[in-house]
Formats: C-alpha cells, structure tokens, sequence
C-alpha cells in the first residue's frame, strides 16, 4: 500500500479486498479455537484489534531508531508487550474468559495479520495512519471471526452471545461445536466473498 493511500483507501483494503483471513488467509487458527461462542471471539478480536492498532502505532514511532539487523525482533518484543497487557487485564478481569481462551491470548503474538502490518505498513509510514491501518486489519480479522462464531454457536448451542434464541424443540448441530465445521464455514465464507469480488469486476487472488 503506498504512502498516498487515503483512509478509506486503507478501510476498503484491510476490510474488504485484501481482508487479512479470507483473502490473504492469515491469522486462520483463530477461526479454528475460539469461535465456538460469540462472546469469546469477541473477546479475542477485541484484544487483535488493540494489539495491532498499538503495535503499528509503536513500531511507526521508533522505527527511526530500529537497526536493520534486529528490525525483526524489535517489532515482535513490541507486539508481545502489548499482547501481555491484554493478558493481564482479561485474568483480573475477566478471568472465565480468561481460562476459557487459555493460551490463545499469547499466541497473538505470532499472529502473522500483526506482524505483517507492522512490516509492510508502520515501517515505512506516519502514526496517525499506521495506527489506522493497525485498526482497519483488525476490524478485518473481527467480522470475518465473529461471523463464523455467530453460526456456530446459533447452530451448535441455539444461543447468541449465550443467550437462548432457538425454540428448546430446536436440536443442535453438533458439528457446529466440533473445530472442523470453523474450516467449513471460513471457506464457504471465502466463496461468497470472492463470488461478489468477482461479479464486481475486483481483482481476485
């Protein structure tokens, strides 16, 4: 992405035409381990979000003095920073989540979709943009992740967010709750998405 790209330029990318998941398939563990509910994808992409929107915003500013040699290392001592934040504030105080999330929160420090960004944007651009593109990838990662888990967990438990919306006659999909089905529904998602890309003339990788 070049240095004139605009806001929305930036939006529509990360959002849509180059989404982290569906498009450049990053970050796919995510859809396998926590979108069996709503509430901890939402948890998780919360803390992605913030983690990726930090880390670009850092990585932005000091990047002036990172030597070539331990760029690398540098920026990933960064995201684990951030990262570890996250972590502390979930066990005081969300700590059922916490638990429930288990060592996922620490594997976003090798989530490929935050040190990518902070690679291939906040490298080599200002701030108030790289936090923005931070934002936008994350918002990226969020929607496709929380509506994976919308289907799981309506299909698999009859609830949203834990929230009974299903008639009790109503059996669930145990699929729905098994990790296989995240895989099935991300490429059904990957199909739709690259479906209308195509009808609207959009470049398609």
């Amino acid at each position: 992405m070049s240095d004139v790209a605009t806001p929305t330029d930036i939006l529509k990318e990360n959002v849509w035409t180059s989404n982290p998941i569906f498009m450049q398939v990053l970050g796919i563990c995510s859809a396998l381990a926590v979108t069996n509910l709503l509430i901890n994808t939402w948890i998780m992409t919360l803390g992605v979000v913030g983690v990726t929107a930090m880390s670009n915003l850092t990585v932005s500013l000091v990047k002036s003095f990172m030597p070539r040699k331990v760029r690398m290392m540098v920026q990933t001592l960064i995201i684990a920073f951030y990262v570890i934040i996250v972590d502390i504030l979930l066990r005081a105080y969300m700590p059922d989540i916490s638990r429930a999330l288990g060592p996922y929160v620490g594997l976003i420090i090798t989530n490929c979709i935050i040190m990518g960004r902070a690679e291939a944007f906040a490298q080599s651009n200002p701030p108030l943009i790289s936090i923005w593109d931070g934002l936008t990838s994350g918002f990226g990662y969020m929607g496709v992740l929380l509506t994976i888990a919308l289907f799981r967990e309506l299909l698999g438990f009859g609830t949203l967010f834990g929230y009974q919306v299903l008639p009790n006659a109503f059996e669930p999909w145990i699929i729905m709750v098994l990790p296989p089905s995240a895989f099935f529904l991300l490429g059904i998602l990957i199909w739709v998405a690259k479906s209308i890309m195509i009808k609207q003339g959009e470049p398609v990788a």
